[in-house]
């Protein structure tokens, strides 16, 4: 052999048992390696090669994210801001609140303002409150967020959601889980978990708001046996900052049933699970399982504040638009506390899980629910890999029928084209789908469509009268043109369904991709290796078997 191609083939060799490597071994060798002595070569592949949804089994879920529970949340904080602004400013008014939470959660409406106050008021809207338009009335107001501001507003918490969303599926270890947004439907995410053993569970952490709120309990704490008792106690109208909120009865006796029990508490919260620096599950001082948390700074700061202007007041611990606990402030609190009540430790652990991933901006809706067996999955790959099998063996059948020697070339090229495709998904962790089997056949046809190319401009080259390294030379040389013309454009459509496909249609995107990168390689570079190796060992005027 040549020198030239001592380091061609040595390049091949090692590519080879690089991408081999990557199919059985992948970038957990010792874990593949116990997976294989267990159950031998295939579980070393199944180890590495991820699979999608569609051939593993698991669940799909549509949800639609409630965006307008991020309009009230912001709405509910600019009516404080509003009345602390009109306060400063010695305006009097009736009242300050929200026109229709449900339908029309950007209105405000302020009533009964002093007509000699207007002019103060009007420059306390233009100057604080720029993300409102405001009309007036004879002694009314209307405050509404701009629309353009409501939209950002929305699809800010529709991306939160799917961030949350996805730190609270990894944190439960759900491997190559598909979460994002739902292109057919207006605040959509779609959720696909391959594999998932436990769905409830998963279900119950990922729609949980755990949005940790700390307000002030009014009435001195008194708990009440429903939401009229509690508005009896008020002559039937609630303070303009209070509403009315179910709680857990933490006051009855362990053999005592109870029912529903509720509080009144301030409408807005001193700090948030926003002001959350970090959650632990733990015990309290009898042992039972409580979560342990810490605030920012800044969050830790105003409840400082909060706590030293209330000391004798009550707060309360709301968590999941619950009350969980009422307490005493006996003395400023700056930046910890815990939450406890009839919790198990994995209701602890959860919740704690939860808040460190961050609260959801907005409640989230189920729309659709599919459960996808591991035995549809199974009889997908099973289907699939026979097709590819199948498809495969004539192609190599009909490569070696019809160009003879030549034939063996382009059918190691193939083989060698499937190994370092399965090597690159053993290496990414890139999941499988039913649509990537389908790439992964596609590319085989275009290798061969490349060797078919290749080959049979070396026949017109041969018929020319040129000899058989001229006619591979030539060959090679005015197919390389062709070649990459069409890979480049089958390469250009794949991105663009990767950019703006789904889950299965990026698997086969990604696979087409990469098989057709590797058969660049394997149809050019190993295909003219083998062909100057045979040339090297052809006497003079001996014909070329093509």
């Amino acid at each position: 052999m040549k020198k030239n191609l001592l380091w061609k083939v040595v390049l091949i060799l090692a590519t080879l048992i690089v991408f081999v490597w990557g199919v059985f071994l992948g970038t957990d060798p010792a874990k593949s390696i116990e997976a294989i002595k267990a159950h031998g070569l295939l579980a070393g592949i199944q180890e590495n090669i991820h699979l999608g949804l569609d051939l593993r089994g698991g669940t799909h879920l549509i949800l639609q994210v409630q965006v307008n529970d991020a309009v009230n949340a912001e709405t509910d904080q600019t009516v404080e801001r509003l009345k602390d602004a009109m306060k400063k400013k010695n305006i009097v008014y009736g009242d300050v609140a929200k026109v229709d939470p449900a339908g029309a959660p950007g209105k405000i409406a302020i009533r009964g303002v002093d007509a000699n106050s207007a002019g103060d008021l009007r420059t306390i809207l233009t100057e604080q409150f720029g993300e409102y338009d405001f009309t007036t009335g004879s002694d009314s107001w209307t405050v509404s967020l701009k629309s353009q501001v409501e939209a950002t507003i929305k699809q800010r918490a529709v991306e939160q959601a799917i961030e949350t969303i996805r730190n609270r599926i990894d944190q439960l270890g759900v491997s190559e889980p598909q979460i994002a947004e739902h292109s057919l439907g207006a605040y959509q995410i779609l959720v696909q978990l391959p594999g998932v053993d436990d769905p409830a569970r998963v279900k119950e952490v990922m729609q949980s708001t755990a949005m940790l709120e700390i307000r002030q309990a009014l009435d001195n704490g008194r708990l009440y046996s429903s939401e009229q008792e509690a508005l009896a106690a008020h002559n039937g109208i609630l303070p303009s900052d209070a509403i009315v909120m179910k709680g857990v009865n933490a006051h009855r006796s362990s053999g005592d049933a109870g029912g529903d029990v509720y509080y009144l508490i301030s409408r807005v919260a001193a700090v948030s699970g926003r002001d959350l620096r970090s959650a632990e599950s733990g015990h309290e001082e009898n042992g039972r399982p409580d979560v342990m948390f810490t605030l920012t700074r800044d969050g830790g700061d105003r409840f400082y504040n909060f706590t030293s202007a209330h000391v004798g007041d009550y707060l309360a611990i709301v968590l999941d638009g619950k009350v969980q606990e009422v307490a005493t402030i006996k003395e400023p609190i700056r930046d910890s506390g815990r939450i406890s009540g009839s919790y198990t430790e994995q209701r602890t652990k959860d919740v704690a899980m939860v808040l460190r991933s961050g609260a959801l901006p907005a409640s989230i809706k189920y729309l659709e629910e599919r459960t996808v067996g591991p035995s549809l999955g199974a009889d997908s790959i099973r289907q699939g890999v026979r097709a590819a099998m199948v498809g495969m063996a004539a192609v190599m059948v009909f490569m070696l029928i019809y160009y003879r020697f030549a034939g063996i070339n382009a059918d190691l090229a193939l083989v060698l084209n499937l190994v370092i495709l399965l090597g690159f998904l053993g290496f990414t962790g890139a999941t499988l789908t039913l649509p990537g089997i389908a790439g992964l056949i596609l590319t085989v046809g275009m290798g061969v469509d490349s060797n078919v190319l290749i080959f049979e401009r070396i026949r017109e080259e041969l018929r020319a009268g040129k000899t058989p390294p001229s006619a591979v030379e030539q060959g090679f040389g005015h197919a390389w043109v062709t070649i990459i013309d069409t890979h480049v454009t089958t390469i250009v459509s794949a991105a663009i369904l990767f950019l703006f496909g789904t889950g299965p249609v990026k698997g086969f995107a990604v696979t087409l991709t990469f098989g057709l990168l590797a058969n660049l390689f394997t149809a050019v570079f190993v295909s003219r290796t083998i062909f100057d190796s045979i040339l090297n060992r052809h006497k003079r005027g001996e014909a070329l078997s093509i």
